[in-house]
């Protein structure tokens, strides 16, 4: 009979913490607990309260990505009505603050999450900056950052200037630099249309020098999982549907999705179909056909490598199709058209799903005369760090099976950029 030992680790720098219980059989990772242990009751605070009032908690459900929580909240709310009314400038500013957050979110999580585990740390004070470039961003069309609530039912409170439209198109062109003297030493926008890894490797920077580390450690194909995507925020950019292995199923629905409780973390478990499915930047660009991403995907399927290509060309991509965006907008619109009733009087069951940084991101919110009766909140660390079996693990969980260290487990787990606060909200 092999020898079977369980070691537990503290996982730290996730906003938040989570503990991993690795069980070792003959010297592999045979299954791994995955815990989340404390919680604030967001979803029991909302109850009762007036349905405004969640525009102002939701953004508080994070510090990094409060931003996607207050656009997936109003989305919920105006799901609530009949026939509602945005303009397309809301819309786009709406969607240009989100592009923002999440370039932030990426660029902080590959400079102090995944280096610093590796031995690089170079830069780090230059990815704070850059990230502050993108707040910054965020301010001029949205105000105060983080938590801001300028999102509401009928549009936005914001009316910018072409003066501030100015100020963040020179935002976004530092930011591109910052990519492209310190991430990638390359041109960027002609980088994003390759088609092969190999000329992203060629290159210098961070980015290619971490790349290079994984294929030198041999890492290039450990961290996969089921082959399953999905993304349920649809914009100008994303694309909503699920992809199995490279079959793509654009046609998706909410109903189809399950919560259950299990009784070793605070973390809900969510499926979909009753299978478990990986959400974020490598689920979007599975769904885009994003040619470099596909690459590496048939190279080294749903690994680690094409999980952090994923996630930091991402952030190239959405700079320059922030810059697309800018370009539509037409500041002559009104920012908030006033709907046909109030919100304070509305009763109807509304669903707001959103694309924030680690993935998809969806509220449900029950109204019962302007007062919320349910409010649920699914999040993307839900999606990939559900609590499985040993007979249908989770998808990180399937990700660390088979690794011989669990340090190395750590770099598998943290490419996923867990965040326990939104998922024991």
């Amino acid at each position: 009979m092999s020898k079977k030992i369980r070691v537990e680790k503290l996982i730290e720098k996730i906003e938040g913490e989570a503990t991993l219980g690795f069980h070792f059989a003959e010297g592999k990772i045979d299954f791994v607990d995955i815990v989340f242990s404390t919680s604030r009751g967001i979803e029991h605070i909302l109850q009762n309260r007036a349905a405004q009032d969640a525009l102002v908690i939701n953004p508080r459900v994070c510090g990094i990505c409060g931003h996607a929580h207050l656009i997936a909240t109003v989305k919920a709310l105006e799901a609530c009505y009949d026939e509602i009314e945005i303009s397309e400038k809301a819309q786009i500013i709406r969607e240009l603050t989100l592009n923002f957050e999440l370039i932030q979110n990426h660029l902080k999580w590959f400079y102090l999450t995944l280096l610093p585990l590796v031995g690089m740390k170079q830069n780090v004070l230059l990815a704070s900056k850059a990230s502050q470039i993108m707040a910054k961003a965020i301010a001029h069309l949205a105000g105060q950052y983080p938590h801001n609530s300028y999102a509401i039912v009928g549009g936005v409170v914001s009316d910018p200037t072409h003066i501030e439209i100015m100020h963040v198109k020179n935002l976004i062109r530092e930011a591109i630099a910052f990519f492209e003297v310190h991430m990638v030493q390359a041109d960027t926008r002609e980088l994003i249309k390759c088609e092969k890894v190999d000329v992203l490797l060629s290159k210098k920077g961070d980015l290619p020098q971490l790349l290079q580390l994984v294929l030198q450690n041999d890492w290039q194909h450990i961290g996969k999982s089921f082959d399953r995507f999905i993304v349920f925020g649809a914009n100008s950019y994303f694309q909503r549907g699920k992809s199995i292995k490279t079959r793509i199923q654009p046609h998706i629905h909410e109903k189809f999705m399950t919560l259950s409780e299990n009784d070793r973390s605070l973390a809900k478990n969510v499926t979909y179909k009753q299978k478990y499915y990986e959400t974020g930047p490598l689920s979007r660009a599975m769904l885009l056909k994003t040619p470099l991403i596909k690459d590496a995907h048939r190279r080294y399927g749903d690994s680690v490598f094409s999980r952090i290509m994923a996630r930091s060309c991402e952030g190239v991509q959405l700079l320059y199709h922030s810059l697309e965006l800018l370009s539509q907008l037409d500041l002559r619109q009104p920012s908030y058209i006033e709907p046909s009733q109030p919100i304070g009087t509305l009763s109807g069951e509304g669903i707001g799903a959103v694309e924030a940084a680690r993935g998809s991101l969806i509220h449900k919110v029950m109204l019962e005369e302007g007062r919320i009766d349910r409010y649920q909140i699914v999040t993307p660390t839900q999606w990939n760090l559900s609590q499985g079996t040993r007979e249908d693990p989770g998808i990180s969980q399937q990700a660390m099976i088979g690794l011989h260290d669990e340090k190395v487990a750590e770099f598998v787990f943290k490419t996923f950029d867990v965040c326990s606060v939104c998922t024991t909200h």
